[in-house]
C-alpha cells in the first residue's frame, strides 16, 4: 500500500496513502438524493469510487465501504432555504415523499447494478439516524459551536476558525453565496448554517426535537452517519467537486467542532460530467438518465467511457465519444474471447511488464485511462504473438490470469475475476457463454459439411449485429459498433 498515491483536495497535492489502521480502510462517499433516477453524472462518480475500492481491496486491504442514501433535508437550493426536494417531488407526483425515496432508491441501485458498481458495504438513510443527528446538533451547542433561533439551529462559522479550508473559500462574500441573508436574519452571521430546521405547517417530513418539531439539515447527515460506522476520523472522503462548498466544508466545521480530532484524512473529488462544456445536471435540464442511455448502449460500454477519462477530469458527453469507446471495448472483448479460445503453441508472452505498468497506473491516483492504455498495449502483443506462432500453456494461463484481474476484477469492464455475477457483466457473461454455444454448433455443422446450416448460423447472427471471424484458434465473434 505504500505506493498508492492520491490526490488530497485538502493539501491539493498527491499523498502516499496509509490508513488509519494498517489493512483496513474506512471510505465515505455521499451518496444519491433520492427524488429523481439517476443520470450520467452520477454514473461518473460512483463508477470512479468503485474502482478505487475495488483496487484497495485487490491490494489486500480490508475496505468498509460507506455510501449514504439522502432521503431528507437536501434543500432546492443547496443550502437553508427553498423546498426540501424529495417533498417537492412528492407534491408534484401526489404520493408520499417515503414512496418517492423508496422508488428512486431502487432505480439508483438497479442503473448501479447494471453498470457493474458493487453494492457498498453500508448504505444508511438520513431518515434512519435522526437520533444520531440530534445527537451531533446537541454536543455542537454544548461546546459553543451552535444556536438554537425559534426552532431553528444554526452553527457559528465564527467558532471555527478552519471553515473554508477544503475549498478555499474562507471570505465572507463568497460564504454568502450559500445562504440567503435576507430571509434568514435570524442568523448571528450570514455564513452560518442550519444544523436543525424547523417545520412549517403542512412540511410531512419532520420529527420531534428538543427545539420542536422539526428535520435535520443536509449537511448534517454525512458527519453523524460517517462517524458511527467509520469512527472519528475517516480515511477515504469521497464526493463531487461541486460538493466542496458548501458541504464539505459545513461537514468538516461540525465534524471537528464535536470531536476535536481531525475529520478525514483524504478528500477525494470526482469532476462533472460536461455537455458543450456545461455541468450536467437535473437542475440545468441538460441531464440523460442512465435509464436512457442503456436502451441504447451496452452499460458497460457506458462504464468504460467514464474510466477512459481520469476522476479528477471533466467527462464531456457525446454519442459520437460513446460510440468510440464501444468500439475501443470490443477490441478487448474479442481479445479476451480469443485468449479463452486458444490453444498452446510455443511462443513465450511473459505479462509482467504489463502487470507493472497497471499496477503503476492505479497506484498513481487510481489513473484509470493510462491503465486502459495499457490494456491495449497488451492485446495489440498478445494478438500478434496468436497470430505468429501462438503462444505455449503457461503465458496462456498468465496472459489470462491478468486480463480477468485487471480488467474483470479491477476495472470492471470485463466479466472475469471477482467480479460480480449480476448486472453488466453478468449479463456480458451470459452472453459469452450463448455465444460459445453457437460457435460450437457451427464448428460441428461445417464439419460435418452442413454448409446450410453453417452458413444460417452466420447470416442471422450478422443480422443481428455479430459478426463472426475464422482465426487460426477457430471461429470468434464480435459485436458490430457501428
Amino acid at each position: 500500500m505504500s505506493a498508492l498515491q492520491i490526490y488530497n483536495s485538502l493539501s491539493r497535492t498527491k499523498e502516499t496513502f496509509t490508513p488509519l489502521t494498517e489493512g483496513r480502510v474506512g471510505i465515505y462517499v455521499c451518496g444519491p438524493t433520492v427524488y429523481g433516477h439517476a443520470h450520467l453524472g452520477h454514473a461518473k462518480s460512483y463508477t470512479s469510487f468503485d474502482v478505487v475500492v475495488r483496487w484497495l481491496r485487490h491490494s489486500g486491504c480490508r475496505v468498509k465501504y460507506v455510501q449514504n442514501i439522502t432521503d431528507v433535508g437536501h434543500l432546492s437550493d443547496d443550502a437553508d432555504e427553498g423546498e426540501d426536494k424529495i417533498g417537492r417531488q412528492a407534491r408534484k407526483e401526489k404520493i408520499d415523499p417515503m414512496e418517492v425515496a423508496q422508488f428512486y432508491t431502487r432505480s439508483f441501485y438497479e442503473d448501479m447494478d447494471r453498470l457493474g458498481v458493487e453494492r457498498p458495504s453500508i448504505a444508511p438513510l438520513a431518515t434512519g439516524h435522526i437520533p444520531e443527528q440530534i445527537a451531533l446538533v446537541r454536543q455542537l451547542m454544548e461546546k459553543g459551536h451552535a444556536y438554537e433561533v425559534h426552532g431553528n439551529v444554526y452553527f457559528s462559522v465564527a467558532s471555527f476558525p478552519g471553515y473554508g479550508k477544503l475549498s478555499g473559500r474562507t471570505d465572507i462574500e463568497a460564504s454568502q453565496s450559500g445562504t440567503r441573508v435576507d430571509v434568514r436574519s435570524e442568523k448571528r452571521d450570514p455564513a452560518d448554517f442550519a444544523l436543525w430546521k424547523r417545520a412549517d405547517e403542512g412540511h410531512i417530513m419532520q420529527w420531534d426535537s428538543p427545539w420542536g418539531r422539526g428535520f435535520p439539515g443536509w449537511h448534517l447527515e454525512c458527519s453523524a452517519m460517517s462517524m458511527k460506522y467509520l469512527g472519528e476520523t475517516v480515511d477515504i472522503h469521497g464526493g463531487g467537486m461541486e460538493n466542496k462548498f458548501p458541504h464539505h466544508d459545513c461537514e468538516i466545521a461540525q465534524s471537528e467542532g464535536a470531536t476535536g480530532k481531525p475529520y478525514v484524512r483524504y478528500w477525494m473529488h470526482n469532476n462533472m460530467v460536461t455537455v458543450d462544456g456545461t455541468k450536467m445536471g437535473k437542475s440545468l435540464g441538460n441531464f440523460v438518465t442512465l435509464k436512457e442511455l442503456f436502451e441504447r448502449f451496452d452499460p458497460l460500454v457506458i462504464r468504460f467511457f467514464i474510466l477512459q477519462s481520469h476522476y479528477r477530469s471533466p467527462l464531456d458527453f457525446s454519442e459520437a465519444a460513446i460510440r468510440a469507446s464501444a468500439t475501443g471495448l470490443e477490441k478487448l472483448r474479442e481479445t479476451s474471447r480469443r485468449l479463452e479460445g486458444a490453444t498452446a503453441g510455443k511462443a513465450v508472452l511473459d505479462p509482467e511488464p504489463f502487470v507493472r505498468r497497471f499496477t503503476e497506473a492505479m497506484d498513481d491516483d487510481f489513473n484509470t485511462p493510462v491503465a486502459i492504455a495499457v490494456l491495449f498495449d497488451f492485446s495489440k502483443a498478445l494478438n500478434a504473438a496468436l497470430d505468429a506462432e501462438g503462444i505455449d500453456q503457461p503465458s496462456l494461463e498468465a496472459s489470462s490470469a491478468f486480463l480477468k484481474d485487471a480488467a474483470g476484477t479491477v476495472l470492471g469492464i470485463l466479466p472475469g475475476g471477482a467480479a460480480a455475477e449480476g448486472g453488466a457483466e453478468g449479463d456480458a457473461s451470459r452472453l459469452d457463454g450463448v455465444m460459445e454455444l453457437l460457435l460450437e454448433i457451427r464448428a460441428a455443422a461445417r464439419k460435418n459439411k452442413d454448409f446450410a446450416t453453417s452458413d444460417l448460423i452466420r447470416d442471422r447472427l450478422q443480422e443481428a449485429g455479430i459478426e463472426i471471424k475464422d482465426t487460426r484458434e477457430g471461429a470468434s465473434w464480435s459485436k458490430k459498433t457501428s
